[in-house]
């Protein structure tokens, strides 16, 4: 008769691929990979990430940025001393962290066994675009909002708002017209030509693009504006690049706060229809990159199966409101 210890041994699961220094280096290996992937869907799904200021943080829950206006030149009188001007007017702004951010799914090893697809990427995919949607809300929602704010410095001018004319949200004419507008105002208020951007609905944009009255578009082949057959037929107007996004608040009407927020990104959107903008009209800190954790050991045991988290940790506000714009539909 044979041994049972025998048995047990011949057939047991080797407990080192385990609980030991085999299943950790696979354990972390297999995070490692679950991050990347979250990482590559964030990067590919957010349209704002490095349009504005951005800032990483460690150590503190708050940044302050310096925001200035401007000097004046004069001559000097001969005999006369050097006083320095009195006249530099600054203040601060702050933005805050909000809370941990999460996107998670649950992963049951049965259903992993038995499905034809990988489960896991699929499921890295959708919380690295889950947490892209979000980051990208938020600064859209704070762009917005710093068109109509006042600015923080003394003399300075605030944010600005391009009307289109009622109903004209997806009129390619006047939308050339408000890029042309927009860009007249960025000139007159200093802003450097480089990292100037707009954001537009999807169907602003192919309103655009298809449209011959604008004169915006070459069509010939080889134009630098881009192909038709590929829908990315444009790329800029007026020297405004151009990006569209599902995450503006489009005519969103008022979107409350939520808690967990601790910037403000509510407000009433009910007439804004796009966004002009430069790079310094508002900035993004962030504290915790997007990356992914997934449990293990007598968690895996007991559930039989795996608990996949995607975190984020970002906080959005509004700098210098001068260059900050949006369409209107009035």
């Amino acid at each position: 008769m044979a041994n049972i210890s025998n048995i047990v041994g011949q057939n047991a699961v080797n407990n080192s691929d385990i609980t030991g220094a085999n299943y950790a280096t696979k354990y972390a290996t297999a995070v490692k990979v679950f991050s990347g992937e979250v990482f590559n869907a964030f990067n590919s799904a957010s349209i704002f990430r490095g349009l504005i200021r951005s800032y990483d943080m460690r150590g503190q829950k708050a940044k302050q940025f310096l925001l200035t206006g401007k000097l004046s030149a004069g001559y000097h009188v001969p005999g006369t001393p050097i006083l320095g001007d009195a006249g530099l007017k600054s203040n601060e702004k702050t933005i805050v962290m909000d809370d941990l951010l999460v996107a998670s799914q649950f992963v049951y090893d049965l259903d992993e066994i038995l499905s034809q697809w990988s489960a896991r990427s699929e499921i890295s995919k959708q919380i690295g675009e889950a947490l892209a949607t979000h980051y990208d809300q938020r600064i859209a929602r704070v762009l917005t909002n710093a068109s109509a704010e006042a600015s923080a410095v003394t003399g300075e001018p605030g944010g600005f708002r391009v009307q289109l004319g009622a109903n004209n949200e997806y009129n390619a004419q006047a939308l050339v017209d408000g890029f042309f507008e927009a860009a007249s105002v960025l000139d007159e208020r200093n802003a450097p030509q480089e990292g100037r951007v707009a954001v537009l609905n999807p169907r602003q944009y192919h309103s655009l693009v298809s449209s011959v009255d604008t004169g915006i578009l070459n069509r010939d082949l080889g134009s630098t504006q881009g192909s038709l057959n590929s829908g990315e037929g444009l790329y800029s107007i007026a020297g405004i690049s151009i990006r569209k996004s599902n995450n503006l608040p489009f005519l969103a009407g008022t979107v409350a706060a939520v808690t967990g927020e601790n910037n403000t990104y509510n407000g009433d959107f009910t007439n804004t229809c796009g966004l002009l903008f430069h790079r310094e009209a508002a900035g993004v800190v962030q504290s915790i990159a997007p990356s992914i954790e997934t449990t293990s050991g007598s968690f895996r045991v007991q559930y039989q199966g795996d608990l996949i988290v995607g975190k984020l940790a970002m906080g959005c506000g509004s700098l210098r409101t001068s260059v900050a714009g949006a369409f209107l539909n009035t």
